[in-house]
């Protein structure tokens, strides 16, 4: 899959998401290039770009030791339960060394999956992972 192809995969996800959640689940999406101590934003769709970018390495919190450190195959994907504010909720394999960063800026992974319509906007999630384990993001000169 090459860049815009992920994009536009995610940017449905995302709207099938808030449909069946009947809000935004996730209201900040970024897709990372992440390298030897370095990183760098490829697509974002949020409230706060430069923001995202400036205190990543914070935001990050319980999940950057899972996408600094682990080899991840692409589909695989991670939740941090009681992140707060701007704390990453989620991430998402898309290929090697390029992840999907989700987050919500105000809410919890816990107060969004306390909601009941959590459950259903699960699946166009997993639905998406699933195409990036068939088809992985490939991102290189």
């Amino acid at each position: 899959m090459i860049l815009e192809q992920a994009k536009s995969v995610i940017k449905t996800c995302a709207e099938q998401m808030h449909a069946r959640y009947k809000k935004p689940v996730f209201d900040e999406w970024a897709i990372v290039a992440l390298g030897e101590n370095k990183g760098h934003v490829l697509a974002y769709i949020g409230p706060r770009k430069e923001d995202f970018k400036k205190n990543f390495l914070a935001d990050a919190g319980s999940l950057r030791a899972g996408l600094l450190c682990a080899q991840h195959a692409p589909g695989d994907f991670d939740f941090a339960r009681y992140g707060v504010g701007t704390g990453f909720e989620a991430f998402l394999a898309l290929g090697q060394g390029l992840y999907l960063i989700c987050n919500h800026t105000v809410q919890s992974m816990d107060g969004i999956t306390s909601d009941p319509l959590w459950f259903e906007a699960q699946v166009p999630f997993v639905e998406l992972s699933d195409k990036f384990r068939a088809d992985p993001l490939s991102f290189g000169p």
